[in-house]
Protein backbone atom coordinates (compact mmCIF):
# COMPACT_ATOMS: atom_id res chain seq x y z
CA UNK A 1 0.00 0.00 0.00
CA UNK A 2 1.24 3.45 -0.56
CA UNK A 3 1.75 6.10 2.12
CA UNK A 4 -1.50 7.49 3.70
CA UNK A 5 -1.70 11.34 4.26
CA UNK A 6 -0.74 10.22 8.05
CA UNK A 7 2.38 8.51 7.55
CA UNK A 8 3.54 10.98 4.98
CA UNK A 9 2.90 13.63 7.87
CA UNK A 10 5.22 12.02 9.86
CA UNK A 11 8.01 11.46 7.66
CA UNK A 12 7.90 14.58 6.44
CA UNK A 13 7.54 17.10 9.33
CA UNK A 14 10.60 17.43 10.62
CA UNK A 15 11.76 18.71 7.28
CA UNK A 16 8.99 21.32 6.93
CA UNK A 17 10.65 24.67 7.74
CA UNK A 18 7.22 26.37 7.84
CA UNK A 19 4.80 24.22 9.37
CA UNK A 20 4.41 26.86 11.89
CA UNK A 21 3.62 30.14 9.51
CA UNK A 22 0.61 30.43 8.24
CA UNK A 23 -0.11 31.96 4.39
CA UNK A 24 0.82 35.27 3.92
CA UNK A 25 3.70 34.62 5.93
CA UNK A 26 2.24 35.31 9.13
CA UNK A 27 3.73 33.76 12.34
CA UNK A 28 1.22 31.49 14.01
CA UNK A 29 0.58 32.14 17.42
CA UNK A 30 0.32 29.22 20.13
CA UNK A 31 -2.68 29.67 22.41
CA UNK A 32 -4.10 26.36 23.44
CA UNK A 33 -8.13 26.95 22.91
CA UNK A 34 -8.91 28.68 19.42
CA UNK A 35 -11.01 31.69 19.62
CA UNK A 36 -14.87 32.55 19.20
CA UNK A 37 -15.59 33.86 15.51
CA UNK A 38 -19.11 34.72 14.28
CA UNK A 39 -21.13 32.89 11.25
CA UNK A 40 -23.85 33.53 8.71
CA UNK A 41 -26.42 31.29 9.34
CA UNK A 42 -27.61 29.35 12.97
CA UNK A 43 -29.79 26.88 13.40
CA UNK A 44 -33.31 27.50 13.48
CA UNK A 45 -33.69 27.23 17.40
CA UNK A 46 -30.39 29.45 18.05
CA UNK A 47 -28.73 26.30 19.52
CA UNK A 48 -25.69 24.03 17.73
CA UNK A 49 -26.37 21.29 15.32
CA UNK A 50 -25.38 18.18 17.11
CA UNK A 51 -23.43 15.82 15.10
CA UNK A 52 -22.48 12.44 15.58
CA UNK A 53 -19.16 11.20 14.36
CA UNK A 54 -18.66 7.74 13.36
CA UNK A 55 -15.01 5.72 13.10
CA UNK A 56 -15.41 3.08 10.20
CA UNK A 57 -12.88 0.29 10.59
CA UNK A 58 -10.34 -0.93 8.16
CA UNK A 59 -11.14 -4.62 7.02
CA UNK A 60 -12.71 -5.20 10.59
CA UNK A 61 -9.99 -3.58 12.31
CA UNK A 62 -10.23 -0.28 14.76
CA UNK A 63 -8.55 2.87 13.31
CA UNK A 64 -7.58 3.88 16.80
CA UNK A 65 -6.84 8.13 15.61
CA UNK A 66 -8.50 8.16 12.69
CA UNK A 67 -7.37 10.97 10.38
CA UNK A 68 -10.66 11.38 8.88
CA UNK A 69 -12.50 11.64 12.15
CA UNK A 70 -9.51 13.58 13.92
CA UNK A 71 -8.27 15.43 11.28
CA UNK A 72 -11.43 16.34 9.36
CA UNK A 73 -14.34 16.17 11.33
CA UNK A 74 -12.96 18.16 14.20
CA UNK A 75 -13.91 21.51 12.47
CA UNK A 76 -17.46 21.00 13.59
CA UNK A 77 -16.66 21.14 17.32
CA UNK A 78 -15.76 24.45 19.07
CA UNK A 79 -13.41 23.69 21.66
CA UNK A 80 -10.17 21.18 22.04
CA UNK A 81 -8.37 19.73 24.74
CA UNK A 82 -5.04 20.10 23.04
CA UNK A 83 -3.19 18.53 26.18
CA UNK A 84 -5.12 15.73 25.96
CA UNK A 85 -5.50 15.46 22.62
CA UNK A 86 -1.39 15.72 22.40
CA UNK A 87 -0.96 12.63 24.15
CA UNK A 88 -2.84 10.10 21.22
CA UNK A 89 -1.29 12.22 19.11
CA UNK A 90 1.50 11.26 17.02
CA UNK A 91 4.42 14.16 17.01
CA UNK A 92 3.44 14.86 13.40
CA UNK A 93 0.24 15.51 14.41
CA UNK A 94 0.90 17.38 17.28
CA UNK A 95 2.66 20.29 15.58
CA UNK A 96 0.21 20.54 13.19
CA UNK A 97 -2.58 20.53 15.44
CA UNK A 98 -1.14 23.23 17.62
CA UNK A 99 0.44 25.53 15.01
CA UNK A 100 -2.01 25.43 12.45
CA UNK A 101 -5.78 22.90 12.04
CA UNK A 102 -6.01 24.86 15.73
CA UNK A 103 -4.47 27.91 15.86
CA UNK A 104 -6.81 31.28 16.01
CA UNK A 105 -4.30 33.06 13.15
CA UNK A 106 -5.23 30.18 11.48
CA UNK A 107 -9.52 30.40 11.30
CA UNK A 108 -10.29 31.74 7.52
CA UNK A 109 -12.24 34.39 9.86
CA UNK A 110 -14.74 31.48 10.22
CA UNK A 111 -13.38 29.11 12.24
CA UNK A 112 -15.03 27.29 15.12
CA UNK A 113 -17.99 27.39 13.61
CA UNK A 114 -20.40 28.77 16.41
CA UNK A 115 -23.45 26.47 15.35
CA UNK A 116 -22.07 23.11 14.96
CA UNK A 117 -20.92 20.75 17.81
CA UNK A 118 -19.84 16.92 18.22
CA UNK A 119 -21.89 15.39 20.36
CA UNK A 120 -21.42 11.84 20.06
CA UNK A 121 -18.40 9.33 18.93
CA UNK A 122 -18.53 5.63 17.68
CA UNK A 123 -16.38 3.20 17.30
CA UNK A 124 -16.79 -0.05 18.00
CA UNK A 125 -14.52 -0.42 20.82
CA UNK A 126 -15.63 2.34 23.29
CA UNK A 127 -12.15 2.55 24.80
CA UNK A 128 -11.39 3.56 21.46
CA UNK A 129 -13.87 6.34 21.42
CA UNK A 130 -12.91 7.72 24.81
CA UNK A 131 -9.55 8.98 23.48
CA UNK A 132 -11.56 11.22 20.93
CA UNK A 133 -14.05 12.03 23.91
CA UNK A 134 -11.38 13.00 26.30
CA UNK A 135 -9.78 15.52 23.78
CA UNK A 136 -12.84 17.23 22.62
CA UNK A 137 -14.78 18.26 25.56
CA UNK A 138 -18.56 17.77 25.26
CA UNK A 139 -18.25 14.94 23.21
CA UNK A 140 -20.17 11.62 24.71
CA UNK A 141 -18.95 8.09 24.09
CA UNK A 142 -21.80 6.42 21.41
CA UNK A 143 -22.52 2.81 22.64
CA UNK A 144 -25.55 2.55 20.19
CA UNK A 145 -25.65 3.63 16.50
CA UNK A 146 -29.34 3.38 16.66
CA UNK A 147 -29.86 5.41 20.13
CA UNK A 148 -27.11 8.07 18.91
CA UNK A 149 -28.79 8.89 15.81
CA UNK A 150 -32.42 9.73 17.99
CA UNK A 151 -29.75 12.44 20.11
CA UNK A 152 -28.33 14.09 16.67
CA UNK A 153 -29.20 16.51 13.94
CA UNK A 154 -26.52 15.32 11.42
CA UNK A 155 -23.81 12.00 11.10
CA UNK A 156 -20.17 12.24 9.51
CA UNK A 157 -18.55 8.76 8.89
CA UNK A 158 -14.56 9.02 8.63
CA UNK A 159 -12.70 6.49 6.86
CA UNK A 160 -8.82 6.84 6.78
CA UNK A 161 -7.91 4.26 5.15
CA UNK A 162 -10.70 1.48 4.32
CA UNK A 163 -12.69 -0.51 1.70
CA UNK A 164 -15.79 0.54 2.60
CA UNK A 165 -16.73 -2.83 3.32
CA UNK A 166 -19.11 -1.47 6.36
CA UNK A 167 -20.61 1.87 5.41
CA UNK A 168 -23.81 0.71 4.48
CA UNK A 169 -24.43 -1.15 8.08
CA UNK A 170 -22.67 2.30 10.02
CA UNK A 171 -24.74 4.85 8.60
CA UNK A 172 -27.93 2.82 7.40
CA UNK A 173 -29.75 4.08 10.93
CA UNK A 174 -28.61 7.87 10.73
CA UNK A 175 -30.05 7.62 6.81
CA UNK A 176 -33.11 5.68 7.73
CA UNK A 177 -34.09 8.78 9.94
CA UNK A 178 -33.81 11.23 6.99
CA UNK A 179 -30.50 12.78 9.09
CA UNK A 180 -28.15 14.58 6.59
CA UNK A 181 -24.86 12.07 6.23
CA UNK A 182 -21.28 12.54 5.25
CA UNK A 183 -20.10 8.78 4.17
CA UNK A 184 -16.35 9.04 3.45
CA UNK A 185 -14.94 7.58 0.13
CA UNK A 186 -14.70 4.75 -0.88
CA UNK A 187 -18.40 5.04 -0.23
CA UNK A 188 -18.85 1.54 -1.51
CA UNK A 189 -17.01 -1.20 -1.60
CA UNK A 190 -18.10 -2.00 -5.15
CA UNK A 191 -20.55 -0.16 -7.44
CA UNK A 192 -23.45 -1.83 -5.60
CA UNK A 193 -22.65 -1.02 -2.44
CA UNK A 194 -22.37 2.60 -3.51
CA UNK A 195 -25.50 2.47 -5.62
CA UNK A 196 -27.08 1.04 -2.38
CA UNK A 197 -26.17 3.77 -0.02
CA UNK A 198 -26.95 5.90 -2.29
CA UNK A 199 -30.53 4.58 -3.02
CA UNK A 200 -31.35 4.17 0.58
CA UNK A 201 -30.90 7.97 1.02
CA UNK A 202 -32.61 8.65 -2.06
CA UNK A 203 -35.71 6.22 0.05
CA UNK A 204 -35.27 8.21 2.96
CA UNK A 205 -34.80 11.49 1.83
CA UNK A 206 -32.28 11.91 3.42
CA UNK A 207 -29.02 14.43 2.26
CA UNK A 208 -25.85 12.73 1.70
CA UNK A 209 -22.39 13.75 1.03
CA UNK A 210 -19.58 11.74 -0.42
CA UNK A 211 -16.11 12.40 -1.90
CA UNK A 212 -12.26 13.34 -2.11
CA UNK A 213 -10.89 16.06 0.01
CA UNK A 214 -8.94 16.91 -3.77
CA UNK A 215 -12.51 18.68 -4.92
CA UNK A 216 -12.16 21.18 -1.97
CA UNK A 217 -8.69 22.45 -2.69
CA UNK A 218 -8.01 26.48 -3.91
CA UNK A 219 -7.26 25.78 -6.83
CA UNK A 220 -10.65 23.94 -7.44
CA UNK A 221 -12.31 27.64 -7.06
CA UNK A 222 -9.53 29.31 -8.99
CA UNK A 223 -10.32 27.20 -12.41
CA UNK A 224 -14.45 28.31 -11.58
CA UNK A 225 -12.93 31.55 -12.11
CA UNK A 226 -11.17 31.06 -14.95
CA UNK A 227 -13.87 29.50 -16.48
CA UNK A 228 -16.23 32.53 -15.27
CA UNK A 229 -13.94 34.79 -16.54
CA UNK A 230 -13.74 32.63 -20.02
CA UNK A 231 -10.57 34.49 -21.21
CA UNK A 232 -8.13 30.91 -21.24
CA UNK A 233 -11.39 29.43 -23.40
CA UNK A 234 -12.86 26.04 -22.67
CA UNK A 235 -11.16 22.98 -20.92
CA UNK A 236 -9.43 21.21 -23.28
CA UNK A 237 -8.31 18.40 -21.08
CA UNK A 238 -7.35 17.04 -16.95
CA UNK A 239 -4.52 15.69 -15.69
CA UNK A 240 -4.96 14.47 -12.44
CA UNK A 241 -1.49 13.38 -10.01
CA UNK A 242 -0.52 11.58 -6.78
CA UNK A 243 2.23 10.78 -5.39
CA UNK A 244 2.65 7.78 -3.13
CA UNK A 245 3.73 4.12 -4.63
CA UNK A 246 1.10 2.18 -6.63
CA UNK A 247 -0.39 -0.98 -5.57
CA UNK A 248 -4.02 -3.33 -6.86
CA UNK A 249 -5.07 -2.91 -3.34
CA UNK A 250 -4.00 1.05 -2.77
CA UNK A 251 -5.87 1.60 -6.28
CA UNK A 252 -9.21 1.07 -4.75
CA UNK A 253 -8.84 3.46 -1.70
CA UNK A 254 -6.52 6.26 -3.19
CA UNK A 255 -7.02 5.68 -6.93
CA UNK A 256 -10.67 7.45 -5.36
CA UNK A 257 -8.44 11.22 -5.02
CA UNK A 258 -7.17 11.65 -8.76
CA UNK A 259 -10.90 10.13 -10.34
CA UNK A 260 -12.55 12.92 -7.75
CA UNK A 261 -10.40 15.77 -9.25
CA UNK A 262 -11.42 14.47 -12.63
CA UNK A 263 -15.43 13.88 -11.56
CA UNK A 264 -14.81 17.63 -9.63
CA UNK A 265 -13.91 19.84 -12.97
CA UNK A 266 -16.06 17.76 -15.51
CA UNK A 267 -18.83 16.29 -14.03
CA UNK A 268 -20.46 12.47 -14.40
CA UNK A 269 -21.20 11.06 -17.71
CA UNK A 270 -17.58 9.32 -18.17
CA UNK A 271 -17.65 6.88 -21.12
CA UNK A 272 -14.58 4.79 -20.25
CA UNK A 273 -11.56 3.95 -18.45
CA UNK A 274 -8.26 2.60 -19.83
CA UNK A 275 -5.70 1.41 -16.72
CA UNK A 276 -1.86 0.65 -17.49
CA UNK A 277 0.54 -0.04 -14.46
CA UNK A 278 4.07 -1.17 -13.96
CA UNK A 279 6.19 -1.07 -11.00
CA UNK A 280 5.05 1.62 -8.10
CA UNK A 281 3.08 4.26 -11.01
CA UNK A 282 -0.37 3.83 -12.69
CA UNK A 283 -1.52 5.98 -15.70
CA UNK A 284 -5.02 6.17 -16.78
CA UNK A 285 -7.28 6.98 -19.64
CA UNK A 286 -10.77 8.93 -18.49
CA UNK A 287 -12.90 9.56 -21.61
CA UNK A 288 -16.43 11.58 -21.66
CA UNK A 289 -18.84 11.11 -24.69
CA UNK A 290 -19.24 14.70 -25.19
CA UNK A 291 -16.09 16.41 -22.80
CA UNK A 292 -12.56 16.62 -23.08
CA UNK A 293 -10.74 13.25 -21.76
CA UNK A 294 -8.65 13.12 -18.27
CA UNK A 295 -5.78 11.19 -17.30
CA UNK A 296 -4.82 9.82 -13.77
CA UNK A 297 -1.12 9.71 -13.22
CA UNK A 298 -0.97 7.68 -9.66
CA UNK A 299 2.51 7.27 -8.43
CA UNK A 300 4.49 10.09 -9.10
CA UNK A 301 7.79 10.53 -7.17
CA UNK A 302 8.23 14.36 -7.93
CA UNK A 303 5.36 15.17 -6.00
CA UNK A 304 6.87 13.30 -2.40
CA UNK A 305 10.14 15.21 -2.79
CA UNK A 306 8.63 18.90 -2.89
CA UNK A 307 5.66 17.99 -0.82
CA UNK A 308 2.77 18.67 -2.99
CA UNK A 309 0.87 15.10 -2.52
CA UNK A 310 -1.00 15.72 -5.67
CA UNK A 311 -1.09 18.18 -8.15
CA UNK A 312 -3.95 18.38 -11.28
CA UNK A 313 -2.84 20.49 -14.28
CA UNK A 314 -6.13 22.33 -16.49
CA UNK A 315 -5.23 22.85 -19.83
CA UNK A 316 -7.40 25.01 -21.36
CA UNK A 317 -7.48 26.74 -25.27
CA UNK A 318 -4.84 29.09 -24.49
CA UNK A 319 -3.01 28.68 -21.08
CA UNK A 320 -2.65 25.66 -18.40
CA UNK A 321 -3.60 26.02 -14.17
CA UNK A 322 -1.89 23.74 -12.00
CA UNK A 323 -2.50 23.44 -8.28
CA UNK A 324 -1.72 21.59 -5.58
CA UNK A 325 -3.56 21.72 -2.18
CA UNK A 326 -0.59 24.05 -1.08
CA UNK A 327 -1.47 27.84 -0.50
CA UNK A 328 1.59 30.26 -0.99
CA UNK A 329 3.73 27.33 -1.41
CA UNK A 330 2.40 25.85 2.07
CA UNK A 331 0.93 22.72 1.94
CA UNK A 332 0.29 22.35 5.14
CA UNK A 333 -2.20 25.79 5.40
CA UNK A 334 -3.75 24.40 2.28
CA UNK A 335 -4.17 21.03 3.83
CA UNK A 336 -5.82 22.45 6.04
CA UNK A 337 -8.04 24.60 4.05
CA UNK A 338 -9.22 21.83 2.39
CA UNK A 339 -10.01 19.46 5.25
CA UNK A 340 -12.01 22.79 6.58
CA UNK A 341 -13.80 23.38 3.06
CA UNK A 342 -15.45 20.42 3.42
CA UNK A 343 -16.32 20.67 6.49
CA UNK A 344 -17.92 23.61 5.62
CA UNK A 345 -19.63 22.21 2.49
CA UNK A 346 -21.00 19.64 4.84
CA UNK A 347 -22.16 22.29 7.28
CA UNK A 348 -24.13 23.69 4.71
CA UNK A 349 -25.46 20.78 4.09
CA UNK A 350 -27.00 20.53 7.01
CA UNK A 351 -28.43 23.44 7.54
CA UNK A 352 -30.06 23.53 3.84
CA UNK A 353 -30.49 19.98 3.06
CA UNK A 354 -29.28 20.71 -0.10
CA UNK A 355 -26.47 17.92 -1.48
CA UNK A 356 -23.48 19.24 -2.51
CA UNK A 357 -22.77 16.62 -4.88
CA UNK A 358 -24.81 15.26 -7.37
CA UNK A 359 -25.19 11.20 -6.77
CA UNK A 360 -24.17 10.66 -9.95
CA UNK A 361 -20.63 11.97 -9.32
CA UNK A 362 -20.43 9.48 -6.39
CA UNK A 363 -21.65 6.49 -8.57
CA UNK A 364 -19.11 7.71 -11.78
CA UNK A 365 -16.19 7.64 -9.06
CA UNK A 366 -16.64 4.21 -7.42
CA UNK A 367 -17.31 3.07 -11.52
CA UNK A 368 -14.15 4.54 -12.39
CA UNK A 369 -12.39 2.39 -9.78
CA UNK A 370 -13.64 -0.70 -10.97
CA UNK A 371 -13.37 -0.30 -14.84
CA UNK A 372 -9.92 0.79 -14.37
CA UNK A 373 -8.77 -2.89 -12.01
CA UNK A 374 -11.15 -4.32 -14.95
CA UNK A 375 -8.96 -2.50 -17.63
CA UNK A 376 -5.77 -4.05 -15.65
CA UNK A 377 -6.08 -7.25 -16.00
CA UNK A 378 -8.06 -7.40 -19.98
CA UNK A 379 -4.46 -5.52 -20.96
CA UNK A 380 -5.72 -1.95 -20.53
CA UNK A 381 -8.38 -2.17 -22.85
CA UNK A 382 -10.84 0.67 -22.78
CA UNK A 383 -13.68 -0.15 -20.45
CA UNK A 384 -16.94 1.27 -20.42
CA UNK A 385 -18.21 2.49 -17.68
CA UNK A 386 -21.54 0.31 -18.35
CA UNK A 387 -20.12 -2.80 -17.43
CA UNK A 388 -19.39 -2.17 -14.48
CA UNK A 389 -22.49 0.02 -13.82
CA UNK A 390 -24.59 -3.17 -15.10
Amino acid sequence: MPENRREWMMRSAAQLAAVGVCAGGVAAAQPEKPSEQPAAATPPDGKAWRVGVISARNQGKPQRINGHTWHFAQYLHPTIDLPTAQKHLDPANQRYFKEIVRNPACDFGILPFPDTQITHYYEGDPAISQLFADSFPGVKVATSLEKMVEEVDAVWLGDASGTGDDHFDLIAPALAKGLPTFCDKPIGQTVAGTRKILEFARKHKAPIMSGSIFSYEWGVEEVRRLQARGELGDIQYVIASMMGGYSPAGWFVYGQHPSWSIVTLLGAGVEAVSLYARGSSAHGLVVYPDRPPAEIWYGRPDLSVDYKYNETSVHFQKGVYRYSPAIEGDFWFGHHYEMFNMARAFREMIATRIEPTPHAEILDVTAIIHAGAKSLTEKSRLVPLAEVLA
